[in-house]
């Protein structure tokens, strides 16, 4: 097997004390590593900074999915414990019942798993009936609250920012993370996760970047609880990768096009742009609109059709997020480069410090 497709060959050892626990003070004061694929070679500097990569008439793609409050914690009707985790934005469903009902995926922690038919208190006008066991461990539920109110407006009042497992605190979410673990440009509800990349831009990084002549548009990818599924095959291309929805608009797509035809550089803010732009690309690489369920997955050996240049954050080892970036600047540069960033005290995973990879 080559190195590039072993699983182990995309390890590393990563102190406890890199691993982000809470975002920089400003978003755009994090760290900066700036990788230049052509040479192989790399520089540190600071987030900031960026705007001195990207040129006028290039294209900035963003991702403005929004984090929703995914966890619940309540009760079953027995009394005891439950914490629940969605899985995806909950889809209302139509009825002439006294509540409004949706239906959603869900993770269930509780000290015996539910059957069907059990009823879970989440809040005064929040509960949720179990309807099926699926594989995994996860469970179709029906949730059913007030039909005066709205369930944005209902999980936002019960739920919680569902963070990744690796940031472990004493005192849990706070409010801080509400804001933070969200980009400035977030609209659009249906992500478990954020497009960590970027939590580092400012509404006056962005502004700066607009009035240099640098143009923006947006995409939506819906981040999934799959981004954390560890990869166990010791064969990387024997992973399944998991499906999530993105969304194009016809004015993204026409931008990002004609950006193309004229010499401008994209520039993909965070892997799950790049997927999706990849994905709604066509052999030429022109960019279609539409919505669509992506299950595109890049590995080494990937022939980009769209993506320049990627502005990512540093990601968890053997992860199918890593075999991505490696696709776009080597595997063996990529694992060199994450070995010096430790040694200079870089801060891991989402809220951590960023990578800017162009040519």
């Amino acid at each position: 097997m080559q190195q590039e497709f072993s699983l182990k060959a995309y390890n590393y050892t990563l102190p406890p004390e890199n691993i982000a626990q809470h975002p920089a003070d400003a978003r755009e004061k994090s760290k900066l590593l700036i990788m230049h694929r052509k040479t192989g070679t790399w520089h540190h500097s600071s987030f900031h900074r960026i705007i001195d990569l990207l040129n006028p008439g290039d294209l900035l793609v963003v991702n403005n999915t929004r984090v929703f409050p995914a966890r619940l914690y309540g009760r079953k009707e027995s009394g005891g414990k439950v914490e629940v985790f969605l899985l995806s934005y909950p889809v209302d469903k139509e009825n002439t019942k006294e509540k409004k009902q949706a239906e959603v995926t869900a993770l269930i922690k509780s000290s015996k798993r539910p059957k069907p038919g059990t009823h879970l208190l989440l809040g005064p006008d929040l509960d949720a009936l179990v309807l099926e066991l699926l594989d995994g461990g996860k469970v179709r539920i029906e949730l059913s609250y007030s039909r005066d109110k709205e369930l944005s407006a209902i999980l936002e009042q019960h739920g919680q920012v569902p963070l990744p497992p690796y940031i472990s605190r004493k005192n849990g979410t706070t409010e801080e993370d509400r804001k933070r673990y969200q980009t400035v440009y977030a609209r659009t509800p249906g992500a478990v996760a954020a497009p960590t990349a970027g939590l580092h831009f400012s509404e006056n990084l962005l502004q700066s970047i607009e009035q240099k002549g640098v143009e923006t548009t947006q995409i939506t990818l819906h981040v999934g609880h799959g981004t954390f599924a560890p990869v166990r095959c010791e064969d990387i291309r024997d992973h399944v990768i998991h499906q999530e929805y993105v969304s194009v608009s016809r004015e993204s797509a026409d931008k990002i096009n004609h950006v193309r035809k004229n010499g401008g550089k994209i520039w993909a803010v965070g892997t799950t742009t790049v997927r999706t732009l990849e994905f709604m690309a066509d052999e030429t690489g022109k960019v279609r609109a539409g919505q669509d369920w992506c299950g595109l997955y890049i590995l080494p050996g990937y022939q980009f059709k769209v993506v320049n240049n990627l502005i990512t954050n540093f990601h968890l080892p053997e992860s199918s997020l890593l075999f991505l970036v490696s696709a776009l600047c080597g595997r063996e540069t990529l694992m060199e480069s994450y070995r010096d960033a430790i040694s200079m005290g870089y801060r891991f995973y989402s809220y951590g410090d960023a990578m800017a990879i162009c040519p």
